[in-house]
Order: C-alpha cells, then structure tokens, then sequence
C-alpha cells in the first residue's frame, strides 16, 4: 500500500500495552505512520475479544514476541536501526532491564526519538509506584474540580490522564523529535508522564485562579457548574441540554428563546447565579430534550442535546461530517485532525500474533 498520511515514510515501533501508548499508536498510524507494534507473547494485555473491538489497536501490524529472549530482543533492535522513533509505557527500568532501554536502542541509531509514556514520569518520588488515570490526575489537582459543589469529585472517564494529558502529548512529542533529529541527527528521550499532561491541560484555570476569578471551592466558578449559563439541564423526558452560553450576545439570545426577561437575570450577577439556575432548570424541565434541540440547537444561543455514545453518530453534523466511521462491524471515531492535501485514513493492515520474528526482520530492511 502507498503511503498515505502527513506523516507517511514515519517509522514507529511501538512496544505493546494499554492505555495511552495503544492511543499514540492508533493517532501515529491514522496520520499514515507505519507503526508495528510489538505484543507479549499472550496478546495484547487487557484486550478486548475479538480484536478489533479494540478501536485503539487499529491502522498498523502486529507481532508476538518474549523479549526477554535474546534473539527476538535483538529482533527489536536491530528494528531500531530503522525507525524514527520507539513508544513504550512501562514503569521506569523495565525496558532497561530488558536490554531495550534507551542507551541499546539509540547505540544502534543515534537519530531514533524514543517516546517513554508513565503515570508519574522517569524520575520523582512515586515514579516507580503503579497508578491509573484517576490517580495521576488526582495529584495534577485536576480531579478535584470535576466536581459540584458539597459533591465528591466525579473522574471524567480515563479521557484527561490517558489521552488527553497522557497518548495525545506522547504523540506530539515524538512528532516534535523527530522533526528535530532531522536538523540535528540526533534523537532523543521523550519523558512524558500523565501528571505533567494533565497538569498542562489546566493551565486556563491556573490563571483565572492567579486573577482572582476562579475559587478553590468547587462548582461555583464559571466552568464547573456554578454558572447558570455554563450547564446541563434536565428536560421534561428525562434528557439533558448543554448549555454554553458565556458571551453576552449568546447569552442575550438565549433569554430570548427562553422568553426570560433580560432585567430579570443578569448574567454576571454571581450571588444569583443559584437562583437562575434554578429558574431555567424550570423552563428547561417544560419540553423534551429533541423539541428544545429543534428550537435552540441551530440558533445563536450555545445550546446542543446530550447525546449518548450510541446516538452521537447519527446526529445530523457528525453524519455530514463522517466523524464516526465503521470498520469489521464496529462504529468508531474517524481519524482527526483532517488535512486538506494528505488526509489520514485507517489502514487495513494483516496482523500476524505468530510469524514475529519473520515480521520483524522484513520490517527492519524497510
């Protein structure tokens, strides 16, 4: 198959495991990397069955390898001669235990980028220490703040650790070394540690905190629930409506559809924001969540439906967009950004558990 991708002729190796290095892997091979990815001889850990409901495993090769066998570890490095860059997510020293850590890797190519992917980074109190998601963003002070108020904090998914702070910034670290090397010719470690991601991903709200316009008490700022118009409201069918009206024309064209005199609720008044939530979860509460869509979804007023994750794809604009796709039976996200010259698109690619060793070396002579 031709390359395809902005990030075609890009060679990836990608040590196997769950989470956000499977997501760096997947956002690599969707932009047209050619990414293989290297399994414990038991398959993918924590994979579902079969395979392909595994949306994060699509769009490259597979093989199965024990690299703590030392023809197949030298499989693996003799692969590094060729790539651009290696991903792994083990906690620190286990590649370097394995006789793959970067020294072995980058002796054998001085150019390779090499993407270490961990919960607390490769160095600091509690970077040997296991964790998840919800831990990492625990200690970025972030979990705190999804959250009412008087509420316990409710973790959004594994979206803000794992992807958001973890898989997508390992993804544009390895891009960004790898441009690099190319001026210099020279690789480097990429240490990306989901509490430092998540950490970044709150930067707005540091700086509204260091301005006097953000409380540490949580849901009563603008955006976590203490805004009357920055909310989700229950409607006569048991639905929900997002509302998102912060600007002032927004927010004017709101009280018009909703047929609440201006007068009556300014928006900025913060010690009646609890008094006008309360009286449009009233008028929300008077029709169905799709009436109020029809209504408010295509006006100027910041309002959308809540859709679950089996609704979203048939909504009117992902469907004109073709956000969601189907690939072997399964509806799941398009490939995102889209690029206007060399649009990414999924590879069907073979994958091989097996033939590992086979794969690998056809692999390494490019």
């Amino acid at each position: 198959m031709p390359p395809i991708g902005p990030l075609a002729n890009i060679r990836v190796l990608e040590i196997g495991g769950i989470g956000p290095v499977p997501f760096t892997g997947m956002v690599l091979a969707d932009m047209g990397a050619d990414v293989l990815r290297i399994e414990r001889a038991a398959g993918p850990p924590g994979a579902a069955a079969p395979r392909e409901w595994d949306v994060t495993l699509r769009g490259r090769r597979a093989v199965a390898l024990d690299l703590r066998q030392p023809e197949q570890r030298e499989a693996v490095l003799a692969c590094c001669e060729r790539a651009d860059a290696l991903i792994e997510g083990f906690r620190p020293g286990v590649m370097e235990r394995l006789g793959l850590g970067p020294d072995e890797a980058m002796a054998r190519n001085p150019r390779l980028v090499y993407g270490r992917m961990t919960g607390y980074g490769q160095h600091g109190p509690l970077s040997p220490v296991a964790g998840h998601d919800i831990n990492y963003i625990s200690i970025a002070g972030v979990l705190d703040s999804f959250r009412r108020r008087g509420a316990t904090p409710q973790f959004p998914l594994n979206l803000v650790g794992d992807y958001g702070g973890g898989g997508m910034l390992l993804a544009l670290g390895v891009v960004c070394g790898i441009l690099e090397a190319r001026d210099s010719g020279r690789g480097q470690v990429v240490d990306a540690a989901m509490v430092d991601g998540a950490a970044l991903l709150s930067s707005l709200i540091h700086g509204l905190r260091a301005a006097g316009r953000w409380t540490d008490e949580p849901g009563t700022n603008l955006l976590d629930s203490g805004a009357h118009f920055y909310e989700v409201y229950e409607t006569a069918d048991g639905g929900y409506l997002a509302v998102g009206a912060l600007e002032p024309q927004f927010y004017a064209e709101l009280l018009r559809l909703l047929e609440i005199d201006p007068a009556e609720a300014p928006q900025w008044d913060r010690d009646r924001w609890p008094e006008l939530k309360a009286r449009f979860a009233e008028v929300f509460r008077q029709r169905t969540r799709d009436e109020w869509a029809r209504r408010l979804e295509h006006a100027e007023a910041c309002v959308t439906p809540v859709l679950s994750l089996a609704e979203a794809p048939a909504h009117e604009h992902n469907r004109a967009r073709a956000t969601f796709i189907e690939r072997a039976g399964v509806v799941q996200p398009a490939p995102a950004p889209r690029f206007s010259r060399t649009p990414p698109e999924i590879r069907e690619v073979e994958v091989d558990g097996a033939a590992g060793l086979e794969v690998l070396e056809s692999w390494a002579r490019g």
